[in-house]
């Protein structure tokens, strides 16, 4: 039967753990240079209708490190929902790949894909959700800390996509979630009061970010306008005053925190470049992780794991 991985929440509690434990064997298998090859003779395709560095490298070089190979299919490619109709692309690409990674603006274009392509498809980044990321963060998490126990994430900025993945990852795995944000910036009511039924996680929306933090082992920001919201960007700026992640506000936590961004980041703006230079190597190891968490998720949805 046909998986794929749209949302945290395809995967249960168990597969979510099985999964981070392959991405640490995975991990050690490339940094060790053995010779593993599961997608050897297996093509992937990856639909960019949103550009980004980080997504594109990670993907493609994964899947060309476990044998693979990648095809990039940028704006220009295809224009998904406007050139042709989706079910069609998904149709058409279904006959020449393995499996399929967009990354799209509209999740509805997401969820058609997904609904007529007949091989995996995975979710790269939709302007509802951000699922592969949330998942390297919460393996580097672990990895810093050696566990996931009495964890406290607060994340501080924009109700976004970054932070709707959050709140999926919180209906799984049992963790003390808090959401600063400005009014008028919450994340998706909807997707707050699912999470909150599962009953696994305590999870708040808060609007003082000083006061959100307190107790915090991770402090957690993005960027306060995402692409396509640039022309938001001005007024943004002004509705996000004391949501800045620097000294003060870390030290406002009262213990040893981890600051976390998934990048790319705007310094001096959502977080000041002290900020992101003293938390550089958590920071890298999130952007690294991508790469061997996305090929973990593509062996467990392709059935080879």
């Amino acid at each position: 039967m046909k998986r794929d991985y749209l949302h945290i929440t395809d995967f249960n509690t168990e597969e979510i753990l099985e999964t981070l434990a392959l991405s640490c064997e995975i991990k050690a298998k490339l940094k060790n240079r053995e010779d593993y090859k599961p997608f050897k003779d297996h093509s992937l395709a990856m639909i960019f209708a949103k550009p980004s560095a980080r997504t594109r490298v990670s993907f493609e070089t994964g899947f060309y490190r476990l044998g693979g190979h990648a095809l990039y299919l940028g704006p220009t490619d295809i224009q998904i929902g406007r050139r042709e109709a989706v079910k069609d692309i998904a149709r058409v690409l279904s006959r020449y790949n393995d499996i399929i990674m967009a990354r799209l603006f509209d999740h509805a274009h997401l969820l058609e894909l997904a609904e007529y392509a007949t091989v995996p498809v995975i979710n790269g980044l939709t302007d509802y959700n951000h699922p592969v990321q949330i998942m390297a963060d919460i393996f580097t998490i672990r990895e810093h800390r050696g566990h996931l126990d009495n964890l406290k994430i607060v994340y501080v900025g924009d109700g976004n996509n970054v932070a709707h993945s959050w709140i999926k990852m919180a209906a799984r795995l049992p963790f003390h979630l808090v959401i600063a944000c400005p009014e008028g910036y919450l994340p998706s009511g909807e997707t707050v009061r699912l999470a909150k039924k599962a009953g696994i996680s305590t999870i708040e929306i808060a609007h003082d970010p000083q006061t959100a933090v307190k107790g915090a082992d991770i402090v957690y920001t993005d960027v306060w306008a995402s692409m396509g919201q640039e022309s938001e960007l001005a007024d943004r700026i002004e509705r996000f005053k004391g949501f800045q992640v620097n000294d003060e506000l870390l030290a406002a936590t009262g213990k040893t925190s981890h600051f976390m961004h998934p990048l790319p980041a705007k310094r001096g703006l959502e977080v000041s470049d002290e900020m992101l230079e003293a938390h550089a190597q958590i920071i890298f190891d999130q952007a690294e992780n991508r790469m061997h968490v996305q090929n973990a998720i593509m062996l467990k949805i392709a059935g080879k794991r």
